[in-house]
């Protein structure tokens, strides 16, 4: 929890959006309509265009890091190390969103078919 209390507004707004193909998807697979899946290809872009700004984001400020650490010894980097895994966790979560959301969607596709 201490994460998600020390995340960006712009890495919160990220993961927002990247969970709402997989609620859309959990809706389809409960209750498949047409309205739904058409839904699901922009949200899906909307989700991997903030998995990738996240991870921009995070590289952002992975170098901004860099240019406070006094030394690059291994105890100095250690800092950057936490750094990068904390810019990656967002990306990883938002595909991760995104692969339940279209598995959800071949489960309500089963429905119809």
């Amino acid at each position: 929890m201490e994460v998600i209390r020390n995340a960006s507004i712009m890495t919160l707004l990220g993961l927002l959006v990247s969970a709402t193909p997989m609620v859309t998807g959990i809706a389809y697979a409960i209750r498949p309509n047409e309205r739904r899946l058409a839904l699901m290809r922009p949200l899906s872009l909307a989700g991997i265009f903030a998995g990738v700004a996240n991870l921009f984001v995070g590289a952002v400020n992975v170098l901004q890091g860099l240019t406070r650490v006094e030394s690059f010894d291994p105890a100095g980097m250690r800092g950057v190390f936490v750094s990068v895994a904390e810019a990656l966790i967002p990306t990883f979560v938002a595909f991760a969103c995104l692969t339940v959301a279209w598995l959800c969607v071949a489960m309500g596709m089963r429905k119809t078919v």
